[in-house]
């Protein structure tokens, strides 16, 4: 992802150039929505929440301080909302978070069970990195950029986490 550029995209969002967000969107969301499905574990209510992150943004852009991470900004809404939502619906809405939460309004296919998997052993960086770099399909560098993290710790906690993960399935496959 090309910061310079979408700074630029991200000023034309705020001088009025609603065609900027097509590329703001496309650039930003699957770290954003990785980030709140950690959280919810629901496909359903992340999609909700990444849209109403968007809403927000778009409403707040004049808070966002130019030349700062971006993405990172966005990932901390996505994250508030979520957690706003896990409290609001705690009572309403029966989350298990050692079941198959993400089955309430989705089909079982809609998110494979590794991804199930990944979300209950690993830690929410260990996930959001993983998910980038193998789901997303972004690169290490890409990744550390995204999360302002140097790329030593980015390509660490992939390995660490895809080890976690093989020795997880190993170990429930041998039972």
């Amino acid at each position: 992802m090309n910061k310079l550029k979408l700074e630029r995209y991200i000023e034309r969002l705020k001088s009025g150039d609603n065609s900027a967000f097509d590329y703001i969107y496309e650039q930003t969301n699957r770290p954003v929505y990785f980030s709140v499905l950690y959280i919810v574990r629901d496909k359903m209510y992340a999609e909700d929440l990444l849209q109403e992150t968007y809403v927000r943004a778009i409403t707040n852009l004049g808070q966002y301080k130019a030349g700062t991470n971006f993405s990172a900004w966005l990932i901390t809404i996505g994250k508030s909302l979520a957690l706003n939502h896990i409290k609001k619906y705690r009572r309403e809405v029966f989350t298990d978070f050692d079941g198959e939460s993400y089955k309430y309004g989705s089909q079982e296919t809609d998110l494979p069970y590794i991804f199930d998997v990944a979300a209950k052993i690993l830690a929410e960086d260990e996930y959001e990195i993983l998910m980038l770099c193998q789901v997303a399909g972004y690169k290490r560098r890409e990744v550390a950029e995204m999360l302002s993290l140097p790329i030593g710790t980015v390509t660490w906690k992939n390995n660490e986490a895809l080890k976690k993960l093989k020795n997880h399935l190993l170990k429930e496959g041998s039972q």
